[in-house]
């Protein structure tokens, strides 16, 4: 499964950002998909997971109620709304995806990674 992030760009704090995650290679339907961030000298965090159908979804508790991660598994794309952004929300976003239904918030469960895509959220 290939992935490509796309949607990053400069935001003022309040603001909001889609992200997109497209996936070529194999069909999603099958992969559990999240997405991950790293900020500058941090370690990359856990941010979002999906389900494959799309109903069950878990967020960490710095981006819960803000962000929505969202799937359309018949245009092999995720996506997450990301709203009322905050500076500390500043990092590379990366989409992953596995086939390990038992997979959550560890990176290393994840098998596939897009190549990131930047997003700055200025005070």
């Amino acid at each position: 499964v290939q992935l490509q992030a796309s949607g990053g760009g400069l935001v003022q704090a309040g603001g909001s950002l889609r992200l997109s995650c497209a996936a070529s290679g194999r069909r999603l339907s099958s992969v559990v998909m999240a997405w991950f961030r790293q900020a500058p000298g941090k370690e990359r965090e856990f941010v979002a997971r999906i389900s494959t159908n799309g109903i069950l979804t878990y967020y960490a508790d710095s981006v819960k109620d803000r962000f929505t991660i969202s799937r359309d598994n018949a245009k092999n794309v995720m996506n997450l709304q990301m709203n009322s952004l905050k500076p500390e929300d500043t990092a590379i976003y990366y989409c992953a995806g596995t086939y390990n239904s038992n997979a959550y918030g560890s990176f290393t469960a994840y098998d596939y990674w897009g190549q990131g895509t930047l997003v700055t959220v200025s005070s």
